[in-house]
């Protein structure tokens, strides 16, 4: 079986959990202890996936990675039962860098596509942290499954920094300065002469940051709102949403929303209100009609980041360097980081913001509180170095004196 064949093959099989492919090593299928009905790895992993078909959208990147691992196996003509921790720092290499490129990376396709590829490009750091992570979770149910032998992740040294996805304090989210610097800018008017296209995406740009920033939503969530999701009840507004895990939620709307939206329903020629009966999508697409999809969306959000870092390199003279970075760097889910951070030093207590963010524990919230730090920091700045430190007015006030 060629590689085309085999990408083709192992695609169909994570699809529809029904083909049978790549059968592994003679003995391995009639093990004694097997809990699962498989004759195959992809069956296999199949099953495992099924565990998720409560959450669409975490199978759908569960499957991405296992089938990722597939494939580099089955180009070595080997099976998930033979992979050794010897493997794992090659197989981790070859997620920041798949190669052959042509092999390996291609644009978005439908997975029965024969140009369909694995990978859009290298993965980063984070993603290959949270690709092993799942991974891991996969081995641990196969092992239990009585499908692998053992769970060749546990054995990686510093597997707490490694394999272990949770983190410290948020950092990936834009500081106040900065964000009313990109509002600012967002809220630019178009120049003369601007074509009614381009105010459009003008106004479609703003909507979307500003809903980003002022509800916290997922990419995706953004990109399957509709408009009556947004419900008035005893004088309130109400964001409907479906998020993570299936889970549905009502988020308050702040009357800015509101009026961005007011804005944005102007520009497509509709009442400035949402009727109960208006199921189309929330953000559309050049024609006014069609929604926009998740890799849209992205693409859109990202081209606003790296056109606000153009700007402000401009206008500053080079002289912002780091703040032009930060807006480079940062992806749409920064914004949601951006919006939670930032009500939480606005003061919004800790169980509110909890529900805003649709986090089932506190302590993943609490992440987003860096209250303490400013303390911390401001009290830390008490300790000094006493007279004759560095700091020239105290050299001056002490007449330039060595300190005893």
């Amino acid at each position: 079986m060629d590689s085309e064949t085999r990408t083709a093959a192992s695609s169909e099989v994570l699809e529809a959990t029904s083909t049978a492919v790549e059968r592994l090593p003679d003995g391995a299928r009639e093990r004694q202890g097997l809990h699962i009905a498989a004759s195959t790895d992809a069956e296999a992993v199949a099953q495992w996936l099924a565990e998720y078909r409560a959450s669409p959208r975490t199978r759908h990147s569960y499957r991405r990675e296992a089938q990722r691992l597939l494939l580099w196996l089955a180009e070595q003509g080997r099976g998930l039962d033979a992979l050794r921790r010897e493997d794992l720092d090659a197989f981790e290499a070859f997620l920041a860098d798949p190669r052959p490129v042509e092999r390996w990376i291609g644009p978005v396709r439908p997975r029965n596509d024969p140009r369909w590829r694995p990978f859009r490009g290298p993965l980063s750091p984070a993603s290959r942290r949270q690709s092993l992570v799942i991974l891991q979770g996969m081995f641990a149910w196969l092992v239990e499954a009585g499908w692998v032998r053992h769970n060749p992740f546990r054995l990686m040294r510093d597997k707490r920094r490694r394999l272990d996805n949770r983190q410290g304090g948020i950092e990936r989210y834009l500081e106040r300065p900065l964000w009313e610097w990109l509002w600012e800018w967002l809220n630019r008017p178009a120049g003369e002469g601007a074509s009614n296209r381009h105010r459009y995406e003008l106004t479609r740009r703003r909507l979307v940051f500003g809903f980003a920033y002022l509800l916290a939503p997922r990419i995706s969530e953004m990109s399957a709102a509709r408009m009556n999701d947004f419900r008035r009840r005893e004088g309130r507004w109400w964001w409907h949403v479906v998020g993570k895990g299936d889970k549905a939620a009502r988020i308050p709307v702040p009357p800015d929303m509101m009026a961005l939206l007011g804005e944005w329903r102007s520009t497509l020629g509709l009442a400035a209100a949402p009727s109960p009966d208006d199921a189309s999508p929330l953000l559309r697409a050049l024609d006014g009609r069609r929604g926009l999809g998740d890799n849209r969306l992205y693409r859109l959000i990202r081209d606003g980041f790296r056109e606000a870092a153009e700007a402000l390199e401009r206008e500053s003279g080079g002289m912002a360097q780091g703040e032009a970075g930060r807006l480079r760097q940062a992806t749409p889910h920064w914004l949601r980081h951006t919006a939670l951070t930032h009500q939480a030093q606005a003061g919004v207590e800790l169980r509110y913001l909890a529900a805003t963010a649709r986090h089932s524990r506190l302590d993943t919230t609490a992440r987003y509180l860096h209250a303490e730090d400013e303390e911390w920091h401001r009290q830390q700045a008490q300790h000094g170095l006493g007279p004759g430190r560095l700091a020239g007015d105290d050299n001056d006030r002490d007449g330039g004196r060595e300190p005893l």
